[in-house]
């Protein structure tokens, strides 16, 4: 089988979560080509997993100090571009499309009467979960920015609906912590005040990935730049994250039982509810402004969750193999009943 797999490119966790489904579709023996879209392509790191991909304009949200800009957005899409894209995407040789909320593969899919598999946090919306931030406008863009077919779901908890669990590696447990170490990610935010209100918590130790560096003259805080591997690295020993409310990373610091303080982006649908699910299901806290009290109240709180999440991208994989049939409510609850929701102190 030979699959055309489009990502959105828009932030870091659409593409996390395909480096764990190429791995997956690669074991299984698929053909896969990738195409991303949402960033220029210079902006793109550690992509090796996806031989030869390609990189569109497509669209995405502009932010500006912590909030999506709006006429930002407006003013700097290219739709004669993405127009072009769509009608010159040739998916005629491709036995499955997949979409990760990526447009350009939808619409060009939809165009040529192909049927496109939806494998996201996003299609989770479709379905009565957690919504804060919502609106008419932005359900419409939910609806129509990346249509598929089939939408497959994913978030921290079933809700009762017919969705599955996130789509993330599944490494061991730490086995040691390093009980003041803190990952901070905050790429949307204004780095430097992200130092000037972490610099006066010196019992901590603050590792700040940002996609531009800046130096710190802080011993306590250190400024890193973009890196799956490091990241990764620092992530696994580290007791908590500091983040905005995005669904991958949150996903992660779960499995791994890291404590959870998400800032979520305004104006941002997603993360607001994302930011109202965690809090819903005690699996977090959350900020809605950078804030120090709140700030100093999480770094002084022990408690955690971790979720044991299965592999789902192998689930999917295994699902495509066997024929791709609906996903009943015994298949459904057949997965969430290998999940395992324990709670830690730090």
């Amino acid at each position: 089988m030979k699959i055309f797999y489009g990502v959105q490119g828009t932030g870091n966790g659409h593409v996390t979560r395909a480096r764990v489904m190429a791995k997956e579709l690669y074991a299984a023996g698929y053909e896969v080509d990738f195409q991303f879209t949402g960033r220029p392509v210079e902006k793109y790191f550690d992509m090796e997993i996806f031989n030869g991909y390609q990189c569109k304009p497509g669209l995405t949200f502009n932010s500006d100090k912590g909030q999506v800009n709006y006429l930002k957005t407006a003013l700097e899409a290219q739709p004669i571009r993405f127009i072009r894209d769509i009608n010159t995407l040739d998916l005629s040789a491709y036995d499955l499309v997949i979409s990760d909320f990526e447009p350009v593969t939808a619409w060009a899919a939809r165009k040529q009467k192909k049927p496109v598999l939806g494998i996201g946090h996003q299609y989770a919306f479709n379905h009565h979960i957690p919504r804060a931030g919502s609106g008419l406008i932005v359900d419409q863009i939910m609806k129509h920015f990346a249509p598929a077919d089939i939408g497959i779901g994913l978030h921290w908890h079933h809700f009762g609906q017919p969705i599955l669990p996130p789509i993330i590696d599944t490494p061991d447990f730490p086995t040691a912590i390093v009980g003041n170490k803190i990952i901070v990610y905050l790429p949307f935010e204004d780095t430097n005040e992200v130092i000037r209100l972490l610099c006066p918590f010196e019992n901590f130790e603050f590792h700040i990935y940002s996609p531009v560096v800046v130096e710190s003259k802080y011993p306590h805080v250190s400024c890193k730049p973009l890196s799956r591997d490091g990241f990764q690295k620092d992530l696994y020993d580290c007791v908590g994250i500091i983040s905005n409310a995005g669904f991958e990373l949150a996903s992660e610091s779960l499995q791994l039982g890291k404590k959870i303080l998400a800032k979520p982006l305004h104006a941002q649908m997603e993360q607001i509810s994302n930011a109202a699910a965690l809090e819903q299901l005690g699996y977090g806290h959350t900020m809605f402004n950078m804030d120090t009290t709140v700030i100093e109240n999480w770094l002084h709180n022990h408690h955690a969750v971790r979720v044991t999440y299965p592999n789902i991208a192998r689930v999917i994989v295994q699902w495509i193999k066997n024929g791709m049939q609906p996903m009943d409510q015994d298949f459904i609850e057949q997965v969430w009943d290998t999940v395992e929701v324990l709670q830690v102190r730090h």
